[in-house]
């Protein structure tokens, strides 16, 4: 496991994520207190949309753009990626522009057509048009900092964007209400917009720091090959549609439970209350868990990216193989301890968060999916350095099917009801992990199973002890101190487990961000 860049990337990448994850809680929080259900209602209806636009517009962009400027920077040819880079901005300011001007044309058709059940939600999606265009601009700076496997810029600016944005959407709403929600709203939805603004600024001021070390390697640099534009832009869009299409096929999968779960616990005999209860179980308390939780694996597969790209441009077969082990046993040091601790823990969990501990089955029973989503992540990003961009799409896409299909059946089963909408998941992110390493396998790129087991036990170990240290102390002491006294107990057996077994020897340990470095220190 040697001492990548990519590591690197993938923390600052993952203290960047959860940064902003909280930030977005806490907005979340402030703001459905100061607008209520209404008002939140009508923020509601015209982000997705947004975000639809968005993903449409950009999604696939920064990994395609880190593909292709890593191939470059791998042959040290950055003059090219330069081009490539300048190439992807005008394209996306072009894309950004007109996609600003469909979304603000549709939102005056989605409100006369009905789909916008309510005429003024108009008023919050016609103001975040603009925040399409800056978006656009955002993903080609993004895509070329980690074409360059540099993750501190686009982190740095992801908080900040975030945090311009919570200000801007609290400030606004407030200063709007006593107006009316439906201004409220707008506002709330205009934090975007400076939001963006301030993340290109943070991009800017360092592209422009960068440029001068870049510049000195062009004017070093020998004669290249000069691509045109239309190749640089066929290659681009091949790679982003792809990623795109996946990215959007994510909104798709988690509206199968929007639209089925409710209709599937109807069938098996709940009524529309117990059923909305159920269903909130499952998306408002267990998903976001989920989704905290792989927080890290998304990060990892972002920074893999490049790095593969970089390995495969070259004909390293060795030095991708080094990497993708080195990523994929992160990976499961990180996600099967956390699938198992949400499952050992699961009432403690719901009980400190969620002041219930009727959710408790709910998190248990989707704790797998932690797992399996982690793994589809990073061989995703495995797949894509390598060019593969198409399969983890049609991947999705087969997985999406499977899940309507087990939701529908599972789901209105009596016996398993909402317990069958988790394991719904589980079956659609087990089988897409399955299908992803198969193709890696194809592509001569192993995973190490041996070592997974090994840390499936070290995990398994942890989550018993967990639980039995967690259940005394919460019937006396209450949930939260069972939480807590669970939580210490796993940390300590999870990391006395992972040295016995040997899942990482003390020089993969010493090669680890952050946690090699005080490893060297001791040892030095």
């Amino acid at each position: 496991m040697g001492r990548d860049k990519f590591l690197r990337g993938a923390l600052i990448l993952t203290v960047a994520g959860l940064m902003v994850k909280v930030l977005g809680s806490v907005n979340r929080i402030l703001l459905s207190r100061l607008l209520g259900g209404e008002g939140i209602g009508l923020y509601q209806m015209a982000y997705p949309v947004y975000l639809l636009m968005l993903s449409v517009c950009s999604a696939g962009v920064p990994v395609a753009v880190s593909i292709i400027v890593a191939e470059k920077v791998a042959k040290d040819d950055y003059i090219q990626a330069n081009r490539v880079f300048k190439v992807t901005l005008r394209l996306m300011a072009a894309f950004g522009l007109v996609f600003s001007l469909v979304l603000y044309n549709l939102a005056g058709f989605l409100v006369d057509s009905g789909w916008l059940r309510d005429s003024r939600a108009y008023y919050a999606l016609a103001v975040l048009t603009p925040a399409v265009f800056f978006s656009s601009i955002l993903a080609s700076f993004r895509g070329y900092f980690q074409g360059y496997q540099m993750m501190t810029p686009p982190a740095v600016s992801q908080i900040l964007e975030q945090l311009v944005r919570v200000v801007t959407m609290i400030g606004m709403a407030y200063f709007l209400l006593p107006y009316g929600l439906e201004y409220a709203a707008a506002g709330a939805a205009f934090g975007a917009i400076p939001g963006g603004l301030a993340g290109l600024f943070v991009l800017t001021w360092f592209y422009r720091k960068a440029r001068k070390e870049w510049k000195q390697k062009m004017d070093t640099q020998a004669a290249t090959v000069e691509e045109s534009i239309g190749q640089i832009a066929k290659r681009l869009i091949w790679l982003a549609i792809p990623v795109s299409c996946a990215n959007l096929l994510i909104p798709v999968t988690s509206s199968i439970d929007t639209i089925l779960v409710p209709n599937a616990l109807g069938r098996a005999g709940f009524g529309v209350e117990a059923a909305t209860t159920l269903f909130g179980y499952l998306t408002g308390m267990a998903q976001p868990l989920m989704m905290m939780a792989v927080i890290p694996t998304m990060s990892l597969a972002a920074s893999l990216v490049p790095a593969v790209s970089e390995a495969y441009t070259l004909d390293q077969t060795d030095e991708i193989a080094r990497k993708t082990t080195s990523a994929f046993k992160i990976c499961m040091l990180v996600v099967l301890p956390a699938a198992v601790g949400m499952w050992a823990l699961a009432g403690p969990i719901s009980g400190t968060l969620y002041g219930t501990t009727a959710a408790a089955p709910v998190i248990a029973h989707l704790a797998p999916s932690v797992a399996f989503l982690g793994i589809y992540q990073v061989t995703t990003g495995a797949l894509q350095g390598i060019g593969k961009t198409r399969i983890p799409m049609w991947n999705m896409l087969f997985g999406a099917g499977l899940k309507a299909a087990a939701v529908w059946q599972l789901a209105s089963s009596a016996s398993f009801h909402i317990l069958g909408a988790a394991w719904a998941s589980n079956l659609n992110f087990a089988a897409v992990a399955l299908i992803n390493i198969f193709f890696l396998y194809k592509n001569r790129i192993l995973f190490p199973v041996s070592d997974s087991l090994k840390i499936l036990i070290a995990s398994v170990c942890m989550g018993v002890a967990g639980r039995m240290a967690a259940a005394p102390v919460a019937g006396t002491a209450g949930v939260v101190a069972g939480l807590v006294s669970g939580m210490a107990v796993s940390v300590a057996v999870y990391v006395a487990a992972v040295a016995l077994l040997g899942c990482i020897t003390r020089d993969e340990a010493r090669r680890l961000p952050v946690i090699g470095r005080f490893i060297r220190k001791r040892m030095d």
